[in-house]
């Protein structure tokens, strides 16, 4: 049963994430008629993606001023740098939920998977109340809705987690769990045992935190390792593809699929399917593996693309988009459990912080270019390019090395550092030689053979006394 900080910290973590996923949901729906009542292009659209990335600085108090800012209907320069205000406070958001996620010890993986599913519910609900708005004259005012959801959002982490340091939220976090325990063990009439000082598991924390302390993680130290880029840039482009069928889908299938006003909907479908994929594949991804599990996911959505691609058929779109959206939901909560595999665990919350940051360039870069090429050739290629944009996460996906290898490359380092924070008090009482009978007569000391001791050494020592 976890306990009551356990919940608070990952129900203030999941609504935070709702709120990314809302703002993110919202774009697709809202897009032709921003296009329409601003008279833009599909490259001043992409705007809003690009100008959505550029700082990675602030939190949620950037949102609400965002969203006051989108209610009016601004013109259009105004509207467009509101996307980066909120931007900032969105990206500094999704990066600390994930290095606080990935650092809890108890169920890493299946808390991340849940953390994302919000993500997704929040870009499930977004699309059914912008489609809505994206009809009416005051279609600005959807903004008013996503205003109550920040403030909403700024008083829950304020709340609960009181502008603190996370390895001070994480101590008191570990505190919670462990006077739980024992309140439990002690109504069952049970006695837990101390973990020893060996145990890696139940020294982690306060060794990380201390170390972070005194030997703070700079952002070279994490650039220096090679599995925290690769990771990095697979996230790029897997956001890329994430935010690029969220936002492009709808114009997509109303001007390739002659789609009605209702085609707002199909981007519902993609955000359905994303937030279920991370919680109902979760066994799937545990029975499989989730190294494995991976290849199996993009493969298939490498198919149904094609099928979208070279099956004119709206219908056949929209469901094939709500796949797509169930198979590389869980793509992102498995990436980040694979880093805390990965890189050392002294290293974790900086390199996610830097990977999920990093991954929001993606939201901007391959919309961007998405708006770039529908402007020049129609959104006709949005199919090939998202085709080009899974096979290349594929490839990258091949450098990500295994629980195996893993294993080595995360462990090693950590065990290092627990061996030179190891007492020399206890390294000079392991490696003390216990002192023989001679040894111990000569200083003094009377050794105890027992009653199965060796008979001559008996006699020698009553002759002594005697």
């Amino acid at each position: 049963m976890p306990s009551r900080i356990t919940v608070l910290q990952l129900t203030a973590l999941y609504w935070c994430l709702f709120t990314a996923g809302w703002n993110d949901g919202s774009t697709g729906p809202l897009l032709p008629r921003i296009q329409e009542v601003y008279d833009v292009n599909f490259v001043i659209v992409s705007l809003i993606f690009v100008f959505a990335c550029v700082v990675i600085v602030l939190g949620s108090v950037l949102q609400q001023i965002a969203y006051a800012l989108q209610t009016p209907a601004l013109p259009f320069p105004a509207y467009v740098m509101s996307f980066t205000i909120n931007g900032i406070g969105l990206a500094m958001q999704d990066a600390q939920a994930n290095g606080y996620t990935a650092s809890m010890k108890e169920n890493p993986e299946t808390r991340m998977g849940i953390l994302h599913a919000a993500y997704g519910a929040g870009a499930l609900c977004a699309p059914l109340v912008a489609t809505q708005f994206s009809t009416m004259r005051r279609w600005s005012f959807y903004y008013f809705c996503s205003l109550a959801i920040a403030t909403m959002n700024t008083i829950f982490l304020s709340v609960v987690f009181r502008f603190r340091r996370q390895d001070v939220c994480l101590a008191e976090l570990e505190k919670d769990i462990s006077e739980a325990t024992s309140i439990t063990d002690s109504e069952k009439g049970t006695v837990t045992p101390r973990p020893s000082a060996g145990n890696d598991d139940s020294t982690d924390a306060p060794n990380i935190s201390s170390q972070a302390e005194l030997n703070p993680i700079s952002l070279l130290q994490i650039l220096s390792n090679k599995y925290v880029n690769i990771i990095a840039f697979f996230i790029l482009v897997y956001v890329g593809v994430e935010v690029t069928i969220g936002g492009w889908i709808v114009t997509y299938v109303l001007d390739v699929r002659s789609g009605g006003t209702s085609s707002g909907y199909i981007a519902t479908g993609f955000w359905a399917g994303l937030m279920l994929g991370r919680v109902v594949l979760l066994p799937v991804n545990k029975y499989v593996g989730e190294q494995r599990v991976m290849y199996l996911y993009l493969g298939i959505s490498i198919v149904l693309i094609l099928l979208i691609w070279l099956v004119p058929s709206l219908i056949l779109s929209g469901v094939l988009i709500s796949i797509i959206g169930l198979l590389i939901g869980p793509c992102y909560p498995i990436t980040m459990n694979a880093t805390s595999r990965i890189i050392p665990k002294h290293m974790l919350t900086g390199s996610i912080g830097w990977i999920a940051g990093f991954g929001q360039a993606g939201s901007a870069l391959f919309p961007f270019i998405t708006g770039a090429i529908g402007e020049r050739w129609g959104i006709v290629r949005l199919m090939p390019l998202l085709l080009a944009l899974m096979v290349t996460t594929m490839l990258l996906w091949v450098l990500v090395p295994g629980p195996g290898s893993a294993r080595n490359s995360s462990k090693a380092p950590d065990q290092a550092q627990s061996r030179r924070a190891e007492p020399v008090t206890e390294e000079k009482s392991a490696s003390a030689p216990i002192p023989d009978a001679a040894t111990a007569s000569s200083a003094g000391h009377r050794p105890d053979f027992g009653k199965n001791g060796d008979p001559a050494e008996e006699e020698i020592q009553d002759r002594q006394r005697r």
